[in-house]
């Protein structure tokens, strides 16, 4: 058995925020710039970090969350719009996986090591340099970020269609996302993405640690460093599926590919219950690693609408990964709930192993969606769309 407070609300107001500034960001990242509009969110971000470390209350510390999770949203608007700006076409889904795998290393970082610092120094102490280590993101990006390379006297990379698309008027941009779901490949990409990213995060975030403690009986630090290693293949498959997607000039063969091998690995690890520990991190790997076909979605969406409308189906396809954990993390925890027998340690309620598997279903249930979902996309080869 395992104990715990199952915080659902606390991981809802970092991505349900997140979701609502990915949408704000993509606005705001044509209004005021990239570079801009880091160095806010960067200040914003710390702010968020500094009250979250130095409330006790709640309420007080949930809006801190809150303005982290906001915040922190820019960081991905941003490394797309620059990636647009500062690279091929071509090499768009290469550039975005190496993104996403700088994004992971600090999820990564969020595990072992940071578990590590709060039991030496305390978590409130963590927080607060973290919130110092933003303030000095914030000040890198006004030294050395630009926005587009005819800044530095270099030539652009980013269509002109998008680039008259620059400070488009916000009831302009609500009228693009009608345009872009009008698109197929939209609503079937922006569900699945949902299904890779939700499963993801649900697990390594918040109910992996405890699950594995329920099964396996093992300590805290052990369950979190198998999260590490998930994080750490979802991470490297990134960069490496952007790649050979570019390379073969098609998206949908590793997309199908990672959302299949994605969906029979999560239920593996969660209903073959013979599987020892050891293969069990070997599962995880493998199904981490099929995770990181995520990449895709923002290629795949890109090229599947009019060059006009890139900002808009980005900012679209990034609300469907938020929509992921902000709907399995809570709703995992209310099926725990459901399933809790009524004992308490210390006050906090325990769910044993059996419950932890009822829950964990909706991942499976999502991933296999996913896999159906992506089945019926049509294919772009790598051409973006007239």
């Amino acid at each position: 058995m395992v104990k715990t407070r199952a915080p659902s609300w606390l991981a809802w107001s970092v991505w349900g925020t997140a979701a609502f500034f990915y949408l704000a960001g993509f606005y705001l990242v044509d209004s005021w710039g990239a570079r801009r509009l880091l160095i806010v969110g960067s200040i914003v971000a710390a702010s968020g970090t500094f009250i979250f470390g130095s409330t006790s209350n709640f309420f007080i510390a949930s809006a801190g969350r809150a303005l982290v999770g906001g915040a922190t949203a820019v960081g991905w608007v941003v490394t797309l719009k620059l990636a647009t700006h500062w690279f091929p076409s071509s090499r768009f889904a290469m550039v975005s996986g190496l993104g996403l795998f700088m994004g992971n290393m600090g999820a990564l970082v969020a595990q072992v090591p940071l578990r590590l610092l709060v039991e030496r120094f305390g978590w409130r102490a963590v927080a607060l340099v973290s919130g110092a280590v933003l303030l000095l993101i914030a000040a890198l990006t006004a030294t050395l970020v630009k926005n587009d390379p005819r800044d530095d006297g270099y030539e652009t990379y980013a269509p002109e269609a998008l680039r008259s698309t620059d400070h488009l008027s916000l009831r302009t941009l609500l009228k693009g996302f009608r345009h872009v779901f009008a698109y197929r490949n939209t609503w079937l990409i922006f569900l699945a993405q949902g299904g890779f990213v939700g499963s993801m995060i649900a697990f390594t975030g918040l109910w992996g640690p405890p699950y594995l403690r329920a099964r396996f009986g093992i300590a805290s630090t052990t369950a979190a460093a198998v999260c590490s290693v998930m994080i750490v293949c979802w991470a490297v498959a990134s960069p490496l599926c952007g790649y050979w997607s570019d390379e073969i000039r098609r998206r949908k063969p590793i997309y199908l590919t990672g959302a299949i091998v994605a969906s029979v690995g999560w239920t593996l690890m969660f209903y073959v219950t013979t599987l020892p520990l050891a293969m069990f991190v070997v599962v995880s790997a493998v199904t981490s690693f099929a995770c990181g076909a995520v990449i895709l979605g923002f290629a795949y969406a890109k090229e599947s609408v009019p060059v006009h409308f890139l900002g808009t189906i980005s900012g679209a396809t990034n609300v469907g990964n938020m929509i992921g954990p902000m709907l399995l993390q809570p709703a995992i925890g209310r099926v725990l709930d459901a399933r809790w027998s009524g004992e308490l340690v210390n006050g906090l309620r325990v769910y044993n192993a059996d419950a932890f598997r009822a829950g964990l279903l909706l991942i499976v249930g999502w991933s296999a969606l996913t896999a159906i979902l992506i089945a019926f996309t049509r294919e772009t080869y790598c051409r973006q769309a007239s």
